[in-house]
């Protein structure tokens, strides 16, 4: 039996797992983050599952979609 028969799945992004409630009676969490366009865009491109709420709460936040992808590296002075 695999994670997914078993009721877990296993988030692309963190490699955690976690319960995806799409098919719950309830709505799930994951369904009150306010993801800008782009970004729904990119991670559609990018995984084929659905990520786990605390990577998409922190995406949600600003977060860097991909590991180490942070803000650019500064200039050094002078």
């Amino acid at each position: 039996m695999t994670d997914a028969a078993a009721g877990a799945d296993r988030c692309p992004h963190c490699g955690g797992g976690f319960h995806c409630g799409m098919q719950d009676a309830a709505p799930c969490p994951c369904t009150a983050l306010p993801l800008p366009a782009a970004l729904q865009a990119a991670l559609r491109e990018r995984f084929t599952g659905c990520l786990c709420l605390a990577c998409l709460q922190a995406l949600a936040a600003g977060a860097p979609e991909l590991p180490g992808a942070s803000a650019p590296a500064p200039q050094p002075a002078g």
